[in-house]
């Protein structure tokens, strides 16, 4: 690729940007649009929808900036949670790397680069016409001294990377023990999930909980919830919600209708129709009243229940040991949040879940597999050669200069970036079949799915052209990892620039920009009223924090390849810090709070960059002939390895489970408290199912009024 196609890339991408920024400063502030992108407001009350007119309501003003910009840490947390603010510190630490490594890269490494001559001289006068090939390691001469430089670059650059690595795993294990300290008595904390529950003919689920925590922990035990099958009253309720809509739609419609003259002609017909859906709506209200009895529900318990216990450490006691001879029955693992249970799914045998975990995990490969089509449509039009072969009639096309440029340039980038935009959907509703409990374990486990499809299909799959049997290849020959390496990733880093312009730049701006419900509010709003009901969304981890760790494993593995890459890197970066702040402001709201457990995440997959950096280093210099630097390279993943197998040593077992000393410690504070006799009582409440609760559509009839539950 010539630097020509890289800079139609870039123009593109930064006039989409502007216009995504102008469009986003005055739509935010038009009434109609305040649900899209200020919903957290309304939900809580501090912005109300204005619906006069002024002129600022028309100016492209920058003001939401200077706000998201002055948010401090303390106000993120208050506002958002740990989980908020270790997504930021995430970004925070990616842009105190890259421009670190960007000083390095582009003062020193870039002009080592473009004095080699191996591939071709650079052309000053003749500047656009450059290949970016130019700019990267493979420019610089076999056997050169100036290779060197490369080889200590790479050692800095890891030694920076683990000494902020070491600062960051600390201070969010301080703020997660910080945070822990300062929190009120919460549910979760004093509750385990117990599944595989062993059943009887003579007694039910909810009689051998009690037996058994009665006679084992008979001090502690307090009570317990057992779950119970909803599906069947889950979809009532959503036929019912589906009805509901359909007829306050049909009476805004006759209203007006009504205002319009049309009374005499449609009214009928729609009130025909209210009164239909009406009757159904009854019928279906008084249909999961019957499913709500418990009578019904008596034969509807699973194998599985939340146990409530007197303190802290008594949950977390019978969490980590094993309640049955038989390993199978009996098993506990810690209670979510009551707000973060998810119920659909929930399965509660060991069996099930092994299977379905396996059938998950056939799924999530086949799909990996699959999204190769896309990776090999996209590798050929990188190639021009190649295209020209396959479709011969589009020769003369292709020799038109700006079309090159956007097909080499632009078209690669955007086809691979508009795939992978179903990636995380996919991911999550397959780890949703897990039997996960939580809707934090579902995105973490989806989070990591999607990294390493992404490591795969992206990067290891783009590099090798798409091909599956080259890949596998280099897998089955371990041996050969490095060299084949160094010959693959060097050779398609114009591709990864142009990739993290396209899809770093401009998805970031189009999540400032919510084109999605922005489209869907257009579509809906004939059909709805300003008091209608909305939900706040809260922030897709599994799609965001993939895509950044992506970004981050570019610029380490290309930091000393092609360092040209680091500009736009950071672009990206300063963007995604205040477009999520922003965010976070007006948009999202947490739907849980994990206390940071997203760390180690980000982490493990910074060691993995560093790992794979070291891998292609090594293949690198032994391709360029410089033996010494090669071997020299050797002792670094070591130390690496070693200082990650410090760090879970150190810090990993703090984002587990609480130590007795922090548990005991809490314990105590509460044991004088007058509020804890009445935060025992409201356990059970807490971990209600949402299905069982009452709900009411209807009001035409009396006894709809009456408790859903007898």
């Amino acid at each position: 690729m010539i630097i020509s196609a890289l800079l139609t890339s870039v123009g593109i991408n930064t006039g989409l940007c502007v216009v995504f920024f102008a469009c986003y400063s005055i739509l935010r502030k038009q009434p109609s649009n305040y649900a899209v992108y200020i919903p957290r407001l309304l939900a809580e009350g501090t912005s109300k929808r204005i619906p006069r007119f002024n002129l600022e309501r028309i100016l492209p003003f920058s003001n939401w900036v200077a706000r998201a910009w002055r948010l401090s840490e303390d106000e993120l947390l208050s506002l958002s949670g740990l989980d908020a603010v270790v997504f930021m510190r995430m970004i925070t630490f990616s842009l105190k790397i890259f421009t670190f490594a960007g000083i390095i890269g582009i003062f020193v490494l870039l002009p080592v680069n473009c004095w080699g001559n191996q591939l071709q001289d650079f052309d000053v006068v003749d500047f656009a016409n450059n290949s970016l090939d130019v700019f990267t390691i493979s420019n610089v001469n076999s056997g050169s001294n100036w290779l060197w430089v490369h080889f200590f670059a790479v050692y800095i650059l890891t030694g920076f990377i683990c000494l902020l690595l070491h600062h960051e795993y600390k201070h969010i294990a301080l703020k997660r023990l910080s945070y822990f300290y300062s929190s009120d008595p919460r549910p979760h904390q004093f509750t385990i999930l117990v599944r595989s529950i062993p059943s009887s003919s003579s007694y039910s689920i909810s009689d051998s909980v009690e037996s058994f925590f009665r006679e084992f922990y008979p001090s502690t035990y307090v009570s317990h919830v057992v779950i119970r099958r909803t599906n069947k009253i889950r979809s009532l309720l959503i036929k019912a919600k589906n009805l509901y809509k359909k007829i306050t739609q049909l009476r805004k419609h006759n209203r007006q209708k009504n205002k319009q003259g049309d009374y005499f002609r449609l009214f009928g017909q729609d009130d025909g129709l209210i009164d239909q859906y009406g009757k159904k709506l009854s019928e279906i209200e008084q249909n999961v009243r019957l499913h709500q009895s418990e009578n019904s529900l008596a034969t509807e318990e699973a194998r599985a229940a939340f146990v409530f216990f007197k303190s802290r450490y008594a949950a977390a006691t019978a969490f980590h040991m094993q309640q049955s001879v038989n390993p199978t029955q009996w098993i506990a693992e810690p209670a979510p949040e009551p707000r973060d249970v998810y119920w659909p799914f929930f399965s509660e045998s060991f069996m099930r879940r092994w299977i379905s975990k396996l059938v998950v995990l056939v799924a999530t490969t086949l799909f990996t597999l699959l999204f190769l089509i896309p990776v090999v449509i996209v590798q050929g039009l990188t190639n021009l050669k190649q295209l020209e072969v396959l479709f011969p009639f589009l020769t003369s096309i292709l020799t038109i200069k700006f079309v090159t440029q956007i097909i080499t340039g632009y078209l690669p980038s955007l086809i691979l970036q508009l795939s992978l935009k179903a990636v995380p959907p996919i991911m999550g509703f397959l780890t949703s079949m897990q039997g996960y409990i939580s809707h934090s374990d579902i995105e973490s486990s989806a989070c990591n799915k999607v990294i390493w499809f992404t490591v795969w299909n992206v990067f290891l799959a783009t590099v090798f052209s798409g091909s599956f049997i080259s890949l596998l290849s280099v897998i089955l020959d371990p041996k050969h990892i490095p060299e084949r390496l160094a010959v693959a990733v060097p050779a398609q880093a114009s591709f990864f620039i142009t990739y993290v312009v396209t899809s770093g730049w401009t998805s970031v701006t189009s999540e400032l920009f919510r084109i999605i419900p922005l489209l869907g509010s257009l579509i809906t709003r004939p059909f709805s009223s300003p008091d209608d009901e909305f939900e706040v969304p809260s922030l897709p981890f599994h799609r965001d924090v993939p895509r950044v760790l992506f970004f981050g494993l570019l610029g380490i593995t290309y930091f000393f390849l092609a360092p040209l890459i680091l500009p736009f890197l950071l672009a990206y970066l300063c963007l995604a810090y205040i477009i999520y702040r922003n965010q976070f402001i007006n948009v999202y709201a947490p739907k849980y709070e994990t206390g940071g457990k997203l760390w180690p995440t980000v982490h493990n997959t910074m060691i993995f960059s560093l790992i794979l950096m070291h891998m292609i280093a090594l293949g690198i210099f032994a391709l360029k002939k410089l033996s010494p630097a090669s071997s020299w390279m050797l002792p670094l993943p070591v130390l690496t390895l070693l200082f990650n197998e410090y760090c879970r040593k150190r810090f990993l077992p703090i984002f587990i489970a609480y130590s007795t000393e922090s548990l005991i410690k809490k314990d105590r504070e509460d044991q004088n408290d007058p509020r804890m006799a009445e935060f025992y009582k409201k356990l059970v409440i807490a971990y209600k199912d949402p299905a069982l609760l009452p709900f009411q559509y209807t009001s035409n009839t009396d006894d709809l009024f009456d408790p859903l539950l007898s």
